[in-house]
């Protein structure tokens, strides 16, 4: 087949990418446990353990907009930003499946997904975060963490999953931590994703969660946080 796995830019170009489409937006910096059994999928895990250089064992991802994540009709839609994965950890089971960590390295935009060979390789432009940490004003990033703790605080009193740990310290990692934790609509996530400003990206997390805050308390036995929770399946 043809090279798969064309040369990295840091952003700017475009560059051919094996591609691991999911129902779920997945967010730099969050690390993605799969387990991979279909066909195409075991092919791609193949072709990037061929790779010597564990840095460059390298896949991308975007969410399915409608449709399945298994079978010819697991392609019929997809969202056009996504992630860049780096394969991690793999082990491999006697039946052929396997069971994979990535970590999600940066965002990309997916120009074009060919589906021809053995696995769905994807032409894509990678999107880098800016090299120096953006200014944001801390009035809205203490607002915006104000509102997540009282989220996570709800969900836990609802008995739902809520984060462990520390956010990160930097700017632009916490807003994509908080935005891959909360258990919010794929659509909703899928904006985040698509939010290049942190900034803005703070607002729309603010105005996510008091809309959720909003929905629980008006509907506290059918909060829409579970409702629309959407985990990891496996492919």
């Amino acid at each position: 087949m043809a090279d798969a796995h064309d040369d990295q830019p840091e952003g700017g170009g475009t560059t051919r990418l094996p591609m691991f489409p999911l129902g779920s937006v997945l967010f730099p910096g969050l690390t993605v446990p799969l387990r991979v059994f279909e066909d195409r999928y075991r092919a791609l895990v193949h072709h990037l353990l061929r790779e010597p250089d564990p840095a460059r064992r390298l896949f991308g991802s975007v969410a399915i907009r409608e449709g399945y994540e298994v079978g010819d009709r697991g392609s019929q839609s997809l969202h056009r930003v996504g992630c860049r994965l780096q394969l991690t950890q793999v082990e491999a089971h006697e039946d052929g499946t396997f069971d994979v960590v990535a970590v999600c390295r940066d965002r990309l935009r997916l120009d074009r997904l060919d589906t021809s060979d053995t696995f769905p390789v994807g032409e894509v432009q990678v999107l880098p975060e800016p090299e120096r940490a953006p200014a944001v004003d801390p009035a809205v990033v203490e607002r915006t963490g104000a509102l997540f703790a009282a989220h996570q605080a709800v969900v836990s009193e609802l008995g739902g999953n809520v984060v462990a740990g520390v956010l990160p310290n930097d700017v632009v990692f916490r807003s994509w931590a908080m935005s891959a934790v909360a258990p919010l609509p794929l659509s909703d996530r899928q904006r985040l994703l698509e939010t290049d400003d942190p900034e803005e990206r703070y607002l729309l997390l603010a105005e996510l969660f008091a809309a959720e805050l909003r929905a629980i308390n008006v509907i506290p036995s059918l909060p829409a946080l579970q409702l629309n929770r959407t985990g990891f399946s496996p492919n």
